[in-house]
């Protein structure tokens, strides 16, 4: 099964178990709100040259961007929070391909906003074996032009429905998230691979991802 399959079978789930009164706002902020021109207009393109940075992982070791594209490259995965089942499904299907990546000489990382005492769950309870990385206060997703603030009716849905207390989870009492977006990024810093969509259901296959890094080292 796909991935998307996968993630459009839970939404169909979710649709049984959340009255549509809830889910229309939601749905329309991230179908449409989001998806507005020059809503992003600094996200990095493909042929943009990625910024280097450090950011610490689930146990607080830092993780350098510049040590591991000396080693080859590197996967950029953007997720919203250890709280979204779509990001805990793309980070599973992550899992299942790093050995492919591994042996085409990439890394892997993933990056949220979210502090290491809620990471590193997420790391124990799925098994992940890449780093997951805190980016406090969205510094680098910044940086990749994802960033956007969860507002309104959305914003009290999440909290008083769905329980997403953004302030506890990420430390940070702006309630700005990252759009899920994932990067393969070659050794000299250019994205080969940039995909981005503000509807939070839609995630870029495993296996491009994959090809992506094989076409890189080819």
């Amino acid at each position: 099964m796909s991935l998307q399959q996968e993630l459009d079978d839970f939404m169909a789930h979710v649709r049984t178990q959340v009255p549509a009164e809830v889910l229309a706002p939601v749905e329309r902020f991230y179908a449409q709100d989001l998806q507005s021109a020059g809503r992003f207009p600094d996200v990095l393109q493909v042929g943009d040259l990625v910024p280097l940075f450090e950011l610490p992982d689930a146990h607080g070791r830092p993780v350098r961007l510049a040590d591991l594209l000396a080693r080859g490259p590197v996967v950029l995965s953007f997720y919203r929070g250890a709280w979204c089942p779509f990001c805990n499904m793309e980070l599973r299907s992550l899992q299942r391909v790093l050995p492919e990546l591994q042996a085409l000489g990439a890394s892997l990382v993933a990056i949220s906003p979210e502090l290491p005492d809620h990471s590193l769950p997420l790391v124990e309870r799925e098994g992940l074996s890449f780093p997951v990385l805190t980016d406090l206060g969205n510094t680098v997703a910044r940086q990749f032009g994802i960033v956007f603030p969860l507002e309104g009716e959305v914003r009290r849905i999440s909290l008083e429905v769905f329980q997403v207390d953004l302030p506890r989870f990420n430390g940070d009492a702006s309630w700005d998230l990252p759009v899920p977006a994932t990067f393969v990024i070659a050794p000299d810093r250019s994205i080969r691979l940039a995909f981005f969509d503000p509807e939070f259901r839609h995630r870029v296959e495993p296996q491009v991802v994959v090809q992506a890094v094989r076409d890189t080292q080819a």
